[in-house]
C-alpha cells in the first residue's frame, strides 16, 4: 500500500514502483513455508504483553487500528497462538513480513532495488514506517527495505493525519481490507466527520467501481475533477428541490442476493432470507435479509388503503424458514403485533431472531425490521412473535382429496371480486389475484388457487409462496351468507401451522370458521395431497390510524424539531472579540474582553469573534419590524462576506426571544423570526462563518450590569453549533426528531371555509394548481399567495 502511495505522489517513477513490488514480492518466495501471519483484535499494548510469551518467535508486524493488530513468525508459534486465542484469525500468506525473518533478506534487496531513483514528491508523503512527513528522495532501497522489516505503524500515522485536520482517507487498493481499522481510527481521534473508503472491489474492480468510490468523495465534499471521464455533454445545475416522478418502463429482474458466506454467514438461497448466523455465545440463531419493491417486485401487488404492505402469509414463510434452519419446523403460534410498510423507493432489512430451546426444545421467535441503509440511531420495530417446536403433536392429516368441489356446495360467482375489494380498500396486484374458482356449503368456503405463471420459477425456493397462500385468505369474504366480499381483515394470530410439501403452484384450500374471527385452513395440491394446515388463523381489521402510525415509521416519516441540551466543547482561550454597535454593558461576558465599533472600518485587526446584537424590536407591526431588520442585515451580510481580512473570523447574531425552544413557548420578538431563515441560508452558503445565538428575552442584566445569558455564550460557542438558544441558563441546539403521528394519524384535519389558506409560491404553476384544488375540493374562500418572482399562472 505505501508502494502505491509513493508512486501515486510521485515519489516513485512507475517503472521503479513496479520494480519495488515484484523484486520484494520475488524475494519473499525464499521464506515461503516456514512462517505466518495472523490478525488480532487487541489494542498494541495488550499484543506487545501477549507477545512476549512467545520469547521472540512472534512479533508486532502491523498496528491498524486502536484494537487491530496484526503478528507474523514462526509457523508452530503461529499455530499455538490461532489455537489458544479464540479471536486470532490466519492471514493467507506463508511467510512472516515485518519479522526477524525478513533480515536474511537485507542484502539481496538492497542489490535488487539499488537502481531506483527516488524523486521529490508532487503530493507530500507521510511514512507509516516512521510516522512522520518524509523527503521522498530519501525512499530508496535500504528504506523500501526497513519498510518490509519493521512494523507498520497506520495507526499511529492516521490519527496523526487526523489530529492535523486530515479528515479523507482513501485505501488505494484492488480490495479494501483496511477501511474498518480506518474509520475506527478516525472515530477515536476526532469529532470531525470523516470520509473512509477504497478504490476498487475483489471480484468488481471496474471502471464503475472506482467512480463509485470517487463519487463517495464528491458527495461528501471533497474536489473531485470528473473531466477526464466526459465525453461530451454540458454541465448544467440542478433543480432546487427533488422532484417526484414515475417510471413506466419494465423493471429489470430483480439482482440475486449478494453472497453472504465472504462475511462468516450461511447462506440460506431463501428469496426473503438470504442469509442466517447462529451465535457462538449462545444456542440462537439469527436470519437477515432485504425487501423491497425493487428487489421483490411482486410484493407491491399487496396494498392496503393505498399503502404497501408485507402480506401477513410472508410473515409465515419466515417462520417456516426459520424452523427449518433450526431443526423446528411446527409453528406452534404467530402472533403478528404491527404491519411492515413497503416504501417505494428503499429497502427495508428484516432480522428473524431464534432464541435458545427451552426444556421441552421450543424457540421463541420474533421478527424485527428497520430501513437499509439505516441511520445509527434508527430502531428497529418489533412486527411479530412466536413459538416454533420440533414436533407437532398427534394429528390426522387432513385432505382434500376424493370428490372435487365437496358434493352439496354451491359454486360462488366471482365477477368483479377483485374490484369490489379495491373498493374496501384492498388492492391486490396480478401476482395476488390467484382465487380461480370458489364454492360454499353453509359457512365452509372452498376454493382452487393458482400463481400466475411468471411467478412458477420463484416457488420452488419458498416453502409455500406467500402470495398463493394469501389468496386462500381471500376467501374469508365469502364465509356469510351474502355473495360478495366482505369484512376482509388482516391475518393476525397463526396456530398449528403445518406444512408437508414446499413448492406448490396451485392449491385446493378449504377455508371453516371457528368463531369470533377465526378460521381453520386446510390446503391440498391439485391431486388432494396435504400441503399445509392451520389449526386457527385469527384476522383483524387494521385501522387508519395503525396504517399511519407504521407509515410514520420511517416510510414516510414525520419530523419535528425539538431543542435539546448541545453537546459541551472545548472553549477557546485567548480569543479576541469586538461587538458591533455602542458598547452595550449587559454584553460583558466573564473572561473576554469585548472590543465594542460602530462598523467594520473601525476594526483595525479581524477578531476572532464578532457579536452583532439585534435590537430588541418595539411594539408595532411585525412585518414592518422584519422587513427593515432584514433589509439592514443582508447589506451587512454581503459587506461581511465580501471582506477577505474577516474570512477566519466568526460573525455571532444574537437575537432575543426570536424562536420558540418548547411546545407553548410565546415568540415575543416576532419580528427578528424571519432573521433566523434569512441566516440560515447564509449559513449554508457561507459553512462555519456565522453562529446564530438566541437570548432569552426575559433575562435582565444582573448587579454587575452583565445579562445572566451572555454568561454562558462562551460555552454555546464551544458547542460548535451553527444555531443555539440559552435558555435558563442551557445552551440548546435544535434537532429532527421523529414524530408521534398522534392527530395526524387520524386524517388531515377539515379546512374551515372562512379560514385564509397561506401557500407560499403560490403564483406559480404547482401553487395554482394547489389554490384551484382547495377551492374546487375543500371549498376554501381565502387564499394568500406569495411568491418571489411574481404570477405565472
Amino acid at each position: 500500500g505505501e508502494i502505491a502511495a509513493a508512486t501515486v505522489a510521485g515519489a516513485l517513477t512507475l517503472t521503479d514502483g513496479a520494480r519495488v513490488v515484484a523484486l520484494r514480492s520475488q524475494a519473499l518466495t525464499t521464506l515461503t513455508g516456514h512462517g505466518g501471519m495472523a490478525s488480532l483484535p487487541l489494542t498494541p499494548d495488550q499484543a506487545t504483553e501477549l507477545l512476549t510469551t512467545y520469547n521472540g518467535h512472534l512479533s508486532l508486524a502491523a498496528i491498524n487500528g486502536p484494537e487491530s493488530v496484526v503478528v507474523s513468525g514462526d509457523t508452530d508459534a503461529l499455530d499455538h497462538l490461532l489455537t489458544t486465542h479464540p479471536h486470532a484469525r490466519r492471514i493467507n500468506v506463508d511467510y512472516a513480513s515485518h519479522s526477524p525473518h525478513v533480515e536474511t533478506l537485507r542484502e539481496q534487496i538492497l542489490e535488487s532495488l539499488a537502481p531506483i531513483t527516488p524523486q521529490p514528491a508532487r503530493i507530500p508523503f507521510h511514512s507509516t514506517l516512521d510516522n512522520t512527513w518524509t523527503d521522498t528522495t530519501t525512499l530508496d532501497a535500504t528504506y523500501w527495505y526497513r519498510n518490509l522489516r519493521h512494523t507498520v505503524q497506520l495507526h499511529q500515522t492516521v490519527s496523526t493525519l487526523a489530529d492535523e485536520g486530515y479528515h479523507a482517507f482513501i485505501e488505494t487498493s484492488p480490495h479494501p481490507v483496511l477501511t474498518g481499522a480506518l474509520q475506527e481510527t478516525t472515530d477515536d481521534a476526532t469529532t470531525e466527520p470523516t470520509v473512509v473508503t477504497g478504490t476498487l472491489h475483489r471480484d468488481n474492480g471496474t471502471l464503475a467501481d472506482f467512480l463509485t468510490s470517487a463519487a463517495e468523495l464528491h458527495v461528501r465534499g471533497l474536489p473531485i475533477d470528473f473531466t477526464p471521464t466526459h465525453t461530451g455533454g454540458r454541465r448544467i445545475d440542478l433543480p432546487t428541490y427533488a422532484f417526484q416522478h414515475d417510471h413506466y418502463w419494465l423493471n429489470p429482474a430483480a439482482s440475486p442476493a449478494p453472497d453472504a458466506t465472504g462475511l462468516g454467514f450461511d447462506s440460506t438461497g431463501h428469496p426473503l432470507l438470504g442469509a442466517s448466523l447462529p451465535l457462538a455465545d449462545e444456542a440462537t440463531l439469527v436470519l437477515t435479509g432485504v425487501l423491497g419493491v425493487r428487489s421483490h417486485p411482486w410484493l407491491a401487488d399487496h396494498a392496503v388503503n393505498g399503502t404497501v404492505l408485507l402480506p401477513g402469509t410472508a410473515f409465515l414463510e419466515l417462520a417456516f424458514r426459520a424452523g427449518d434452519e433450526a431443526g423446528t419446523p411446527h409453528l406452534e403460534d404467530l402472533t403478528l403485533e404491527a404491519p411492515l410498510v413497503l416504501p417505494a423507493e428503499n429497502a427495508i432489512a428484516v432480522q428473524v431472531h431464534l432464541a435458545a430451546p427451552d426444556s421441552a426444545g421450543r424457540r421463541a421467535l420474533t421478527v424485527h425490521s428497520r430501513p437499509h441503509p439505516a441511520t445509527p440511531d434508527q430502531p428497529w420495530t418489533r412486527h411479530a412473535t412466536g413459538t416454533l417446536a420440533a414436533e407437532a403433536p398427534q394429528a390426522e392429516q387432513d385432505t382434500l382429496g376424493g370428490t372435487w368441489p365437496p358434493a352439496g356446495a354451491e359454486p360462488v360467482r366471482l365477477d368483479g371480486f377483485y374490484d369490489q375489494l379495491a373498493a374496501a380498500g384492498y388492492t391486490y396486484g396480478p401476482a395476488f389475484r390467484g382465487l380461480r374458482a370458489a364454492w360454499r356449503d353453509g359457512d365452509t368456503v372452498y376454493a382452487e388457487l393458482s400463481l400466475p405463471d411468471d411467478e412458477h420459477p420463484a416457488a420452488a425456493r419458498y416453502g409455500l409462496h406467500p402470495a398463493l397462500l394469501d389468496a386462500a385468505l381471500h376467501t374469508l369474504g365469502l364465509a356469510g351468507p351474502a355473495e360478495g366480499p366482505g369484512g376482509t381483515g388482516l391475518p393476525f394470530a397463526w396456530s398449528g401451522v403445518r406444512l408437508y410439501a414446499t413448492g406448490a403452484t396451485a392449491l385446493r384450500v378449504r377455508v371453516a370458521p371457528l368463531g369470533a374471527g377465526s378460521v381453520a385452513l386446510t390446503l391440498s395440491d391439485n391431486t388432494g395431497a396435504p400441503v399445509a394446515s392451520v389449526d386457527s388463523l385469527t384476522v383483524r381489521a387494521i385501522s387508519a390510524e395503525q396504517l399511519a402510525a407504521a407509515r410514520g415509521g420511517w416510510n414516510e416519516a414525520l419530523f419535528q424539531v425539538e431543542w435539546v441540551q448541545a453537546a459541551p466543547g472545548p472553549e477557546a482561550s485567548g480569543e479576541r472579540w469586538a461587538v458591533l454597535g455602542e458598547g452595550d454593558t449587559r454584553l460583558s461576558a466573564p473572561g473576554r474582553v469585548l472590543t465594542p465599533c460602530a462598523g467594520l472600518g473601525e476594526l483595525a485587526d479581524a477578531p476572532d469573534v464578532l457579536l452583532l446584537p439585534l435590537p430588541d424590536p418595539p411594539d408595532g407591526d411585525p412585518a414592518e419590524t422584519a422587513h427593515r431588520v432584514c433589509t439592514r442585515l443582508v447589506s451587512f451580510l454581503q459587506e461581511w462576506l465580501a471582506e477577505e481580512r474577516f474570512a477566519a473570523s466568526r460573525l455571532v447574531v444574537l437575537t432575543r426571544g426570536a424562536v420558540a425552544t418548547a411546545a407553548g413557548e410565546d415568540i415575543p420578538a416576532l419580528g427578528l423570526a424571519p432573521v433566523w431563515g434569512l441566516l440560515r441560508s447564509a449559513q449554508a452558503e457561507h459553512p462555519d462563518r456565522i453562529v446564530l445565538v438566541d437570548l432569552d428575552a426575559r433575562d435582565e442584566a444582573g448587579p454587575d450590569g452583565a445579562e445572566p445569558a451572555l454568561r454562558h455564550l462562551p460555552a454555546a460557542l464551544a458547542s460548535g453549533e451553527p444555531q443555539v438558544a440559552v435558555r435558563a441558563g442551557a445552551v440548546l441546539a435544535p434537532r429532527l426528531t421523529r414524530a408521534t403521528p398522534g392527530e395526524a394519524a387520524a386524517g388531515p384535519r377539515p379546512l374551515d371555509p372562512e379560514g385564509t389558506v397561506l401557500i407560499t409560491g403560490g403564483t406559480g404553476t404547482l401553487g395554482a394548481l394547489l389554490a384551484r384544488h382547495l377551492v374546487t375540493t375543500h371549498g376554501v374562500r381565502h387564499l394568500h399567495l406569495t411568491s418571489r418572482t411574481g404570477p405565472d399562472a
